[in-house]
């Protein structure tokens, strides 16, 4: 065993690249010509050989290099690599300890930005900026209290934002996921539970007529519209397409073959993710006769421009969402029915009345469904049956809009 004398004169000779001292237990004092010395321990795990380095003579003292040889080899028999812990404790050291709650947002945001769509990386970045930065955002990750997340968290509430607390507690939890894995064992996900201390939120659904008399009634009023043309088509299409009011208000000229009966919407207009929209496939709406009757009956007053439904003040863009829900409002149905509620009304009703398949129902609402084996449904493999089944469609809301074809039932 090593000396504090040994380790003071010991020399490397000059025809050596080092010198190797052993002291007990693997460890032992390195010693390079230019008289540098260094202090290592030498152990087997899965059979193989490693080196952990314990620091440098004097500034190491034998006792302290012992010291730390005794608790590497603690850590050896708990199953525990020295080494492996070594770098992980250094690449946990090379982040600021003091990491604020809005450096991590930031850098967590800038990693799923790129994912998302544009509108939802806004929204997402304004929420962070608007309702937890101002509170938390200068605070230590490491120091913050559920107390003070809650506390933002109910600032929310209190301007009656419910769904937004909903929400922005989503984001925090995404955030305190990110950082966990970069900080010590002890730290725990402060967002756990604190839904329980949110007020309630139910999303609401879109008023949706679901009954068909009264849904016959919404058609002939929908039919008998006195404003312009242009909303009277664009409202009477929702219940015949059931389409997403965004992709219905900018369909375009381009995207119709009224030959073929196909409205062909391209990707990058989807309710989808920014790389879903760069990579997915078109959405392919098949049109019933009674819709391509509509747009041919609209096509000489708009098909010179691009949209089909363009807004009044400029052709440029198309029609306001608020237009067609004015006019339902208008035709005494706005609290009802709203524009997208359409969907609901055709997806309850061409099963429950027309007893159709919902694979293909699901489909023609893009709906993102899998087969039996778990793969991606192929939205074009039930194009021939969605043709049917639209049509199908269509022609039982003509006989709802004359009263035909619905079993009244009468009172007990």
């Amino acid at each position: 065993m090593l000396t504090d004398a040994h380790c003071r004169n010991a020399v490397c000779p000059a025809d050596k690249k080092q010198a190797r001292f052993a002291d007990s237990g693997g460890m032992y004092l390195q010693v390079s010509p230019a008289g540098s010395k260094r202090w290592f321990l030498k152990y087997r795990l899965a059979g193989a050989e490693k080196q952990l380095a314990l620091g440098s003579y004097p500034a190491v003292t034998l006792t302290a290099a012992r010291k730390a040889r005794d608790a590497a080899k603690r850590q050896k028999s708990d199953g525990v690599d020295p080494v492996m812990q070594r770098k992980a404790e250094k690449l946990m050291a090379s982040r600021t300890d003091g990491d604020t709650f809005s450096t991590v947002a930031r850098e967590w945001y800038a990693k799923q930005a790129p994912q998302w769509s544009e509108g939802h990386a806004e929204r997402s970045l304004r929420q962070l900026e608007r309702d937890l930065f101002p509170w938390i955002g200068n605070r230590p990750v490491k120091d913050i209290h559920a107390m003070e997340l809650l506390a933002a968290l109910q600032k929310v509430e209190e301007r009656g934002a419910v769904e937004t607390a909903d929400r922005v507690l989503m984001l925090a939890r995404q955030v305190w996921e990110y950082w966990l894995p970069t900080t010590n064992s002890t730290q725990r996900n402060i967002t756990e539970g604190l839904k329980a201390r949110l007020t309630p939120y139910r999303g609401k659904n879109f008023a949706a007529i679901v009954e068909p008399v009264r849904f016959g009634e919404l058609l002939r009023a929908m039919k008998a519209y006195k404003g312009g043309p242009i909303v009277r088509c664009a409202l009477q299409l929702a219940p015949l397409l059931y389409q997403r009011p965004g992709n219905l208000s900018m369909m375009e000229w381009a995207e119709l073959d009224l030959n073929a009966g196909l409205w062909v919407i391209p990707s990058m207009k989807m309710k989808r993710t920014k790389q879903e929209k760069e990579q997915g496939d078109a959405h392919t709406v098949p049109l019933p006769a009674q819709a391509v009757a509509l747009l041919k009956g609209l096509q000489p007053l708009t098909g010179h421009g691009r949209y089909v439904f363009p807004g009044e003040r400029s052709h440029d863009r198309p029609v306001s969402d608020n237009s067609v829900r004015s006019a339902l409002y208008a035709l005494g149905f706005g609290k009802e029915q709203t524009w997208h509620g359409f969907r609901a009304s055709a997806r309850t009703m061409l099963v429950d009345q027309l007893n159709l398949d919902p694979l293909a129902i699901e489909a023609n609402l893009a709906h993102a469904v899998k087969d039996a084996n778990g793969r991606s449904y192929n939205r074009t493999q039930y194009l021939k049956q969605r043709f049917e089944q639209i049509q199908q469609w269509a022609d039982y809301l003509d006989k709802l809009a004359t009263g035909g074809d619905v079993i009244q039932f009468k009172a007990a």
